[in-house]
């Protein structure tokens, strides 16, 4: 008889401690003493019933959500929940539990280790054009099954703090991100063959760099090798720089990106609308980039028009051919809140103000 596999509550993600509002706070787009006055004998019931409330205003505009597919087989497990802290740092993803063959781009985390057919369909997607993360986790359990066919990568048993960070490409190519240093975080050390594959992110600890994001060619497509933190709550304590330079792989080609602080969540739909919402607790400000000609985005919730703006690339993102053609928006986000957004052609007339 095949054993179920229980859970444990300390196996269960770490979500972050919600702090009680200050007196200054603007409070999140839940109000609760607005739901107090609304109704005289408080019930669980009612409590959903005023958030439903709410979320019709907007949910009939939203379309099919859409992100980065990620392939989990049933029944599997490794790197649990990792899908979930990635969400918290702003990558949608879209849980799939066949191997999503249409995909331009494949999550795979140590769980879909158990597929034993693994490493043929990634070589097929490869070859076929197409892209594929593989994690640290899904590595170590790979690269002796076939994955070093690919790429002369290995993760190892050791360990490094990181305490500071790079991007770039190519020999030489490294610029690091100024005034970008944060508490030690831990990772497992990943060696590879500088001459098969290129860092494109890495961390710095006492002068000896480490790769984050690799990159290797096999095919007509490109394997990405991602160094996932031991501690998955990590994640959030890397500076925005970094995990904006490793979305701009994740989520390329994708129809929006959401740069700024850990904890705040995007979710997009089919048909030119997403969501953002923050889990933090206090207001903060973070950058939208749209691919394609939009120049503006309408907030749903409040009908203000935010107007965006071209970025600037640096100089190895354009020589190496990295960059997208995105629009990049600036928004301001109370805690605990969320806001939904539709892309508005640019002859479309509407008010301009800041969403919040």
């Amino acid at each position: 008889m095949k054993s179920s596999r229980t859970i444990s509550f300390s196996s269960a993600p770490r979500w972050p401690r919600i702090l009680p509002p200050k007196a200054t706070d603007p409070g999140p787009s839940f109000n609760y003493q607005e739901l107090l006055q609304a109704q005289t004998n408080l019930t669980a019931a009612g409590v959903a019933a005023y958030s439903l409330e709410q979320v019709d205003k907007i949910i009939d505009r939203l379309g099919h959500p859409i992100g980065l597919a990620a392939y989990q087989p049933y029944q599997s497990s490794g790197e649990d929940y990792l899908h979930n802290y990635m969400g918290m740092i702003g990558v949608p993803i879209d849980l799939h539990p066949d191997f999503p063959t249409n995909a331009a781009l494949i999550l795979l985390t140590e769980s879909a280790k158990v597929d034993l057919d693994l490493v043929p369909k990634i070589k097929d997607h490869l070859q076929a054009g197409g892209s594929v993360i593989v994690t640290s986790g899904l590595l170590r359990a790979l690269q002796d099954r076939g994955l070093q066919d690919i790429a002369e990568v290995r993760c190892t048993e050791r360990r490094f703090h990181a305490h500071q960070y790079a991007s770039g490409f190519g020999a030489g190519d490294f610029s690091a991100f100024d005034n970008v240093t944060n508490a030690d975080v831990l990772f497992p050390e990943i060696d590879f063959l500088t001459n098969d594959s290129w860092a494109l992110v890495r961390a710095e600890s006492n002068a000896n760099g480490f790769p984050l994001l690799l990159m290797n060619r096999y095919g007509r497509g490109v394997l990405y090798v991602w160094t996932v933190p031991d501690n998955f709550t990590d994640l959030y304590a890397l500076p925005p720089p970094v995990t904006s330079a490793i979305k701009k792989f994740f989520l390329r080609g994708f129809p929006v990106r959401l740069d700024g602080p850990a904890q705040i969540g995007l979710f997009a739909y089919d048909n030119q609308t997403f969501i953002v919402e923050s889990f933090l607790p206090v207001e903060t400000d973070a950058t939208l980039g749209l691919l394609g000609n939009a120049s503006r985005i309408k907030n749903l919730v409040t009908g203000d028009v935010v107007d965006g703006k071209t970025p600037h690339h640096n100089q190895w993102e354009q020589r190496n051919s990295l960059t997208e053609d995105r629009v990049t928006f600036k928004i301001h986000i109370l805690p605990h809140s969320y806001t939904a957004f539709a892309i508005e052609p640019a002859s479309q007339k509407g008010s301009t103000g800041s969403s919040q």
